[in-house]
């Protein structure tokens, strides 16, 4: 009781099923709820352009203006691309059902191993970001962050575990802050620009050249893709309108398609915005300072302090919340891929609040494992993001590829080219980013992925022989046809009231049982002998004393099974049944033994090579919260 009233109290009481269609997010909540990771890579993504771009110095910088460029086209058609998904897939699923069923299962299976690698990753990453962020203004806590990167995912897990309602609730101040003050921002700059502030130039303010690139005239192509393939993680998280379209109101593909174009139209305006200010001003941040920090600073020069904290609190909450999109997301790919037999069946099923909360759980475990073994550092985690997201996008973009030349329907050629481009573009950014990360630790996420793909087939394989070993269409198999009355085997530890209640029920479902007693102190078993005498149990079941000289219980018991088996000879195993008592309070079990249990645990994983099966009977006797320690009449034999 006491756990089930903290359970209540941290995640909420039960919902009824009923309440499902109520538990669904209008498209304010949807937006905060599932665009906080694609929102929030426009925070890193201009960070990575300017990095990948500042080693050729003032000339590379020049570029980064086309690289925002192609970046927001690729957004754009990404983003159609998307809604036309939407649109022919409205059970969600995203990738793995757009792969699955026009390139094949193998081909589904590798792009929802995609998706739940990004995903867990996204968790790390954004968990990691949010706290190291927080910990560069108070240093104080620069060692604590694995501890907690924990704390923060567990208040994460636990709103989403109350339910969806209530996480999008929670991630609405965040992205909406984010979403404000970085608008303003743009605002403002714009208007400089429209007063008359002039342009700086890259040339006075950039940074000189490395070495590699000094004598260079010309800014090599390699290192304008390769930036390019690193600013498109502001890409990441573009895909979870489509995996979500379940959790919004009907209809629920219009509302999903809705918020998918405000999202792309948040994210292109930001991230253009921002990156085109950041060229025009010619901002070039401090050794230890970010660039959009060094864009704040620009645009509100002789603004009161208090702007550009307000600005920098809303860029860490955002990323602090950014791995909400994975726990919309991760548990709603998992529960598709359980529904058709490639993962554990109990990620289908919904929880207490609505919510898949195995597959809530099953991700925070996995991201916590992350952040543990990478002891909370971001730069660490960082080389492995990405690649699961641009395999995903790729995938799908080709599945609606084979998709439009299949159905051919109105202006399919179009919708055709434009996913045929989406998958050139992701393609190629995929090549890219998975040849410049694997020295630097990807090669993890490319061997996991094929990994997973092969336990998504070995889970595929046992549901299927299950399917088949339990089917009637083949008519009733031998060992199904009519038993003869069962022999009935029962282990004591003595002569109890739980022990004659359970040898009473043997006896009522068979004249054949048999107790036994494993004798573990030589002479203890005299005493068993003549208790068992007093209360004429003689008539109902007959005692076997089993000699234990290396005192085990468990190994004599099933031996004498064994023995007793081979000498009837009856085309059947003998019944089992377990006397158990059961505690008032949890607590108190593990003041006992657990002897049935193991008893019980060895018999039910014991293969037998003949086909036949032992059945195991529970008989529990259930303890009252208070004995009475003095002794009662009736509990002696002659008063029976």
């Amino acid at each position: 009781m006491a756990i089930s009233s903290l359970r209540d109290l941290v995640l909420g009481p039960p919902l009824p099923t009923a309440r499902m269609g109520h538990e669904r997010l209008d498209n304010l909540r949807a937006l905060a709820a599932l665009s906080p990771d694609a929102l929030a890579s426009i925070a890193y993504a201009n960070q990575e352009i300017y990095l990948g771009l500042v080693v050729a110095g003032a000339a590379g910088l020049a570029y980064s203006g086309t690289i925002v460029l192609a970046i927001a086209g690729l957004l754009i058609i990404l983003g159609i691309s998307y809604s036309q998904t939407i649109s022919a897939y409205p059970t969600g699923g995203g990738s793995y059902t757009v792969a699955r069923q026009n390139l094949g299962t193998t081909v589904g299976l590798v792009a929802a191993a995609a998706l739940l690698t990004d995903y867990i990753l996204n968790v790390a990453v954004s968990v990691t970001a949010g706290v190291e962020a927080a910990a560069s203004a108070l240093p104080a806590l620069w060692n604590y962050r694995t501890e907690l990167s924990l704390v923060l995912l567990v208040i994460i897990t636990i709103a989403n575990l109350r339910g969806i309602r209530e996480a999008g609730a929670v991630m609405t101040v965040p992205v909406y802050l984010f979403v404000g003050t970085y608008l303003f921002m743009i605002a403002v700059g714009i208007a400089r620009i429209v007063l008359g502030e002039p342009a700086g130039s890259f040339v006075q303010a950039a940074p000189a050249p490395t070495a590699e690139y000094a004598a260079l005239t010309i800014v090599p192509l390699a290192l304008v893709l390769r930036t390019f393939a690193a600013g498109c993680t502001a890409l990441t998280g573009v895909e979870a309108m489509s995996n979500g379209v379940p959790v919004f109101r009907p209809p629920e593909s219009k509302h999903a398609n809705q918020t998918m174009f405000l999202m792309v139209a948040l994210m292109a305006i930001l991230f253009v915005g921002t990156s085109g200010l950041t060229q025009y001003f010619a901002v070039i941040p401090a050794s230890e300072e970010t660039i959009l920090s060094a864009l704040t600073h620009r645009i509100f020069l002789g603004w009161p302090g208090i702007v550009y904290y307000i600005i920098q609190a809303s860029t860490l909450l955002v990323l602090m919340v950014a791995a909400n999109t994975s726990f919309m997301d991760f548990p709603r790919v998992a529960s598709i891929l359980a529904r058709d037999g490639f993962m554990p069946r109990q990620l289908a099923q919904v929880g207490d609040r609505l919510v898949f909360s195995n597959g809530i759980l099953t991700l925070s475990g996995l991201a916590a494992v992350l952040i543990i073994v990478f002891l909370g550092d971001t730069h660490l985690l960082i080389p492995l993001f990405a690649i699961g997201a641009f395999l995903a996008f790729t995938l799908s973009q080709a599945g609606m590829v084979r998709h439009w030349v299949r159905e051919r329907g109105q202006g399919w050629l179009l919708k055709a080219g434009v996913n045929g481009v989406g998958t050139l573009a992701t393609a190629t950014a995929l090549t890219i980013i998975t040849a410049s990360k694997v020295p630097e630790g990807a090669w993890i996420v490319v061997l996991l992925i094929p990994g997973l793909v092969l336990v998504f087939r070995a889970i595929n394989r046992h549901y299927l022989s299950v399917r088949e070993q339990l089917t009637l269409y083949e008519g009733l198999p031998p060992d199904l046809k009519p038993l003869p009355e069962p022999r009935v085997v029962l282990p004591i530890s003595g002569v109890h009231r739980g022990i004659i209640r359970a040898v009473r029920y043997a006896s009522a479902i068979s004249k054949h049982v048999t107790a036994v007693y494993i004798e573990i102190e030589p002479g203890s078993a005299e005493q068993v002998r003549q208790r068992w005498d007093e209360w004429g149990l003689e008539g109902e079941a007959d005692l076997v004393v089993v000699p234990s000289p290396y005192r085990s219980i468990i190994e004599p018991f099933v031996e004498f099974l064994d023995q007793t088996d081979h000498e009837a000879n009856d085309g059947q195993l003998a019944t089992v049944l377990l006397p158990e008592f059961v505690t008032a309070h949890w607590w108190e079990q593990i003041l006992h033994n657990q002897t049935a249990w193991l008893i019980k645990l060895t018999l039910l994983y014991r293969r037998r090579s003949s086909g036949r099966v032992r059945a195991i009977i529970d008989v529990p006797m259930y303890l009252r919260e208070e004995a009475h320690p003095h002794p009662h009449p009736h509990l002696h034999p002659a008063s029976k």
